[in-house]
């Protein structure tokens, strides 16, 4: 069976979801709220070490701003009433991206990070105005300015996922097929899984179904 160390979601199809059952965009994204937390639970149980949440990319700042600033209230109110029982759990808590919010927001992801810098039981990457071609141009700069030798090792040392293993495993809800920016070099050997199923339909069966079937693949690796 393949082994499982980090898996990657691209939680897609909250506003629809919202939309369909609540004729409300927002009542879809704070009802995924509550399935990033069975998740996070089943990851635990899975014994999988790191978990990467897809939340906000940089192409999600032209969507209507009532949405982005309800968003952004949902991320400030979770943070402040989950963070503590996330650290009871031993959970780190690691942002991706480039942090340009508000300074309350700024201010809770600095101290969720530091908080649960020294837990080890999950880490939990949040994509926040996230967009991989911007994380490999900003990686190729770096290389440039400490005059390092440009090869696929020195780039992976200057992404923001610097220390943390590839995703083995990329799920996709909301039934859209593409990657949408996210993980592009980190994800060159992933398995990839898309769910028709909206985000917060998605449930902890299907979650345990697909790492089920992830185990059972064949992996290949360029190889026969």
């Amino acid at each position: 069976m393949n082994p499982l160390n980090h898996v990657a979601i691209i939680m897609d199809g909250n506003g629809r979801w919202g939309l369909k059952y609540k004729n409300s965009r927002n009542a879809g994204h704070k009802a995924g709220l509550n399935t990033i937390e069975k998740i996070i639970k089943q990851t635990i149980k899975n014994k999988i070490s790191f978990l990467t949440l897809f939340a906000f990319s940089t192409e999600n700042w032209q969507r209507p701003r009532k949405e982005i600033n309800y968003l952004f209230r949902l991320l400030e109110n979770f943070l402040t009433n989950k963070i503590e029982e996330l650290n009871k759990q031993n959970i780190k808590l690691k942002i991706l991206g480039s942090k340009k919010f508000s300074p309350k927001l700024n201010k809770l992801l600095n101290n969720s990070e530091k908080k649960t810098f020294k837990n080890t039981q999950l880490q939990i990457n949040l994509a926040l105005n996230y967009g991989s071609k911007s994380e490999l141009i900003h990686a190729i700069k770096r290389m440039k300015k400490n005059k390092k030798t440009i090869s696929e090792k020195n780039l992976s040392r200057n992404l923001q996922t610097k220390n943390i293993p590839d995703p083995e495993l990329l799920i996709r809800t909301g039934n859209t097929k593409r990657l949408s920016n996210f993980l592009l070099w980190q994800l060159a050997y992933s398995e990839i899984f898309f769910e028709k199923k909206l985000w917060p339909s998605f449930n902890e069966k299907d979650y345990n179904r697909i790492i089920k079937e992830y185990k059972n693949i064949k992996r290949n690796f360029g190889k026969i």
